[in-house]
């Protein structure tokens, strides 16, 4: 058995590689997958997650993470999603893998983004709006860039300033040009391609404000009760997701459903219907384009293969 740790994740799954990767794992049937969510007997924020995956004659996946929210204010700060992730033989039930959980799930998050940004966002795209300075934050900046080349300008905004210029920071030691944001709505309206990687409760996207053309990604909000863009964004746009398997678990589309603003018969598609070519994606330049990144154990079950193929 391979074990990888957080680094060797991270060198292994390059994004053009996990992108590429992703897409084609996406041109298979959808693996059987579940969820187990377990809140903290003690009362606090923390949740353990258990995520099982098993694709048709193929690999099984065991994803196990905690979801901490408080652990950025610990010192030294620690990542709020950490854990591991195993990947076994789907004939003989034999151990193949194990990897670090928060490199995982940063990389294939991003990546399944970046995917849907690579069928959805213009291909002109200049103007990158990173909202939210947690831990997925720089990686999401990294796999849109990967994903489309034509970004010129990344802006990074966060309610707590000072995070938001750790993590432009982090992006300039790696050459990028970096803008921070102190006016979220002006960001809004001069950003071609808007990421929200955040755990509002309250929307933060004003749709009134998104530029024809936008892609609007939606990465947080992956309870009932969180919510990061308004009614008006989501009716505005043509809306795809990742899969549409636990699609009613986010607030962005479960809250505009219930305010009337959007039916679930407004998602267009997911994933698997364009890379299939089942679906048409975005139809014209002036459309708003919105992904809403849901996640599951089938992700993991593709991220978790494409590391398998780096085994020497």
């Amino acid at each position: 058995m391979h074990v990888f740790d957080a680094a060797a994740v991270h060198d292994a799954l390059a994004w053009e590689f996990l992108i590429e990767a992703l897409r084609q794992a996406h041109l298979g049937a959808m693996p059987a997958s579940d969820v187990v969510v377990q809140s903290d007997p003690g009362g606090s924020e923390g949740q353990f997650v258990t995520l099982p995956g098993w694709a048709p004659g193929g690999p099984i996946v065991v994803k196990m993470v905690g979801v901490f929210p408080q652990n950025a204010s610990l010192q030294p700060p620690q990542p709020a999603v950490q854990g591991l992730v195993a990947l076994f033989d789907g004939k003989t039930g034999a151990p193949v893998l194990t990897a670090d959980g928060a490199a995982m799930t940063a990389r294939k998050t991003a990546a399944d983004s970046a995917l849907g940004a690579s069928i959805l966002a213009r291909h002109d795209v200049e103007d990158l709006l990173i909202v939210g300075a947690g831990a997925l934050a720089p990686y999401f900046a990294q796999a849109h860039l990967a994903a489309r080349p034509s970004l010129r300008r990344v802006t990074i905004w966060n309610r707590t300033a000072s995070r938001a210029e750790a993590v432009a920071a982090q992006l300039r030691d790696k050459g990028l040009e970096i803008t921070v944001s102190d006016d979220l709505d002006r960001s809004v309206a001069n950003a071609d391609l808007v990421s929200c990687v955040t755990m509002s409760d309250t929307a933060l996207i004003k749709g009134a404000l998104l530029r024809p053309g936008a892609h609007l990604d939606l990465v947080g909000a992956y309870m009932p009760t969180l919510r990061e863009a308004d009614d008006e964004a989501l009716a505005r746009g043509t809306i795809f997701v990742d899969c549409r398997n636990n699609m009613q678990s986010g607030g962005d589309l479960s809250q505009a459903v219930a305010s009337g603003a959007i039916t679930w018969d407004s998602v267009r598609a997911d994933l698997f219907d364009l890379v299939q070519g089942k679906a048409e994606g975005r139809t014209s330049d002036q459309q708003i384009t919105v992904f809403k990144n849901n996640g599951g154990a089938h992700l993991d079950l593709f991220t978790a293969s494409a590391l398998a193929t780096r085994i020497s």
